[in-house]
């Protein structure tokens, strides 16, 4: 079997038997036909499935045969993922200094004074380009958190005198401020994702949330209890995990929660999947976006828009 540039692979779960079973299929953009199909029991294939809920997912992957994020773009218009708002948020705790160890050289993940691109930086490029297109207005709410002086409790925004406008303004904000912002922490997401659900409220209109950070979260019961809540609306909560992690308690966070009215929360490691990749940009702007659709879908069958 053979795919071409126009090609799609859908992961299904359906229950087969007792316990679920994924179903892999390949199928055509184009909607004119099944190119196979197959079933994969998750025992096979090694995973814990758990309850069928923590695994009945849609998700579209789109593979290696995008030549640009331009194309990743539109996949996602012919899907209908637009208009929406975006929301970004930067992470700006002490560990910043140091979890750069392995993955960034040894500096600091927010160093802004080398001739290296650092990852924060690159995030913004990449799902920028990426997520731009489907911002029906440019606007651009961009928040920063985890400093040394609103710690664990608040939020503070990039740019002191509005929103951004667009996120070619959001890089060139964070240039500006990043290095006269001192770090702090401790790690606390809730804030930002308070803040996201503020807006959404307000504006009556579907958001991704954007959070890029570069470890576990300390205060993880606020967290939580801010992930479960934004459940009740239209909101995707993408992380960006940004160097040496540990990464175990963002999978969590992406993998379990069965409190949730939705799965609303999607982890990518960024430089495991840009290692990984023959083409890392794509690669991260697909992981980052993966269960956008899905999402994006439930919101819209289940009315959370009008509901607000």
């Amino acid at each position: 079997m053979s795919l071409s540039s126009e090609d799609s692979c859908y992961l299904h779960v359906q229950r087969l038997s007792k316990k679920p079973s994924l179903f892999l299929q390949f199928v055509a953009d184009r909607a004119d036909s099944s190119l196979g199909a197959s079933d994969v029991d998750l025992d096979d294939i090694g995973l814990d499935y758990g309850s069928l809920e923590d695994y009945e997912k849609h998700l579209h992957v789109i593979v290696d045969r995008f030549k640009s994020l331009g194309e990743v773009t539109s996949a996602l218009k012919r899907l209908k993922v637009e208009p929406c708002g975006l929301i970004f948020g930067i992470d700006y705790t002490l560990s910043n200094k140091v979890s750069g160890m392995n993955t960034f050289h040894g500096l600091s993940l927010h160093d802004t004074t080398s001739k290296k691109t650092n990852p924060y930086q690159e995030v913004i490029c990449i799902l920028g380009e990426t997520l731009e297109p489907l911002d029906d207005d440019g606007i651009i709410p961009a928040y920063g958190f985890g400093d040394r002086i609103v710690k664990d409790k608040g939020i503070f925004p990039l740019k002191a005198n509005g929103d951004c406008d667009g996120f070619m303004e959001v890089l060139e904000v964070y240039n500006v401020v990043t290095p006269k912002i001192q770090l702090g922490g401790p790690t606390n997401f809730a804030p930002l994702i308070d803040e996201a659900v503020r807006i959404v409220k307000e504006k009556k209109q579907y958001h991704i949330l954007v959070i890029v950070a570069d470890g576990q979260v300390t205060n993880e019961e606020d967290t939580v209890r801010a992930i479960i809540e934004a459940s009740e609306y239209p909101l995707s909560i993408v992380v960006i995990g940004v160097g040496d992690g540990p990464w175990d308690v963002m999978n969590d966070f992406d993998d379990k929660l069965p409190e949730r009215r939705f799965d609303n929360f999607q982890f990518v490691d960024f430089h495991k999947v840009k290692s990984e990749a023959r083409n890392p940009q794509p690669a991260v702007a697909l992981a980052a976006l993966m269960e956008i659709p899905d999402q994006f879908q439930y919101i819209r069958d289940n009315g959370l828009v009008e509901r607000l």
